[in-house]
């Protein structure tokens, strides 16, 4: 794994991470909506930065005391090196030092990397939402972290 910097994402950072949004998602969201998440006061969004490439994002939104994560990719250069654990722990990180309780996420039943990678971070499936996804009907897992004391 190479030196890395997880640090707050900016609007400087939009063009690798809508690159990365893109190239990992069947229905990316907008350059618009991703800039609008850099200024919505409840969405926290952290870039894993290898001099000055974004090897990784993601981020949740803070929702009374939960924290629902929204995106989480790599660059497919920076898959399977660690980053996305990297990734995910700090944002459990920061959703503990905002005190939040819990943490959710949706992800395809068929998306066994993030599924494993999830769970090894102590999320749970704790249940399916049917035909979640628009862009192909696939059944969604969700997936709850309790953040305990």
């Amino acid at each position: 794994m190479a030196e890395y910097r997880l640090r707050r994402m900016t609007a400087a950072d939009l063009d690798q991470v809508m690159a990365i949004e893109r190239d990992c998602f069947a229905a990316p969201w907008s350059y618009d909506e991703m800039e609008a998440e850099c200024t919505n006061p409840v969405s926290n969004y952290l870039v894993v930065d290898i001099n000055g490439m974004i090897a990784a994002y993601g981020g949740f939104w803070h929702i009374v005391d939960e924290g629902h994560i929204t995106n989480i990719a790599a660059h497919r250069d920076f898959r399977r090196h660690g980053y996305g654990e990297v990734l995910v722990r700090g944002l459990i990180a920061l959703a503990r030092s905002m005190d939040i309780k819990s943490m959710t996420l949706e992800v395809r039943v068929s998306n066994a990397p993030a599924r494993t990678l999830y769970e090894k971070c102590g999320f749970v499936c704790a249940g399916i939402r049917p035909r979640y996804y628009a862009n192909n009907r696939e059944d969604a897992c969700i997936y709850w972290l309790e953040m305990g004391e």
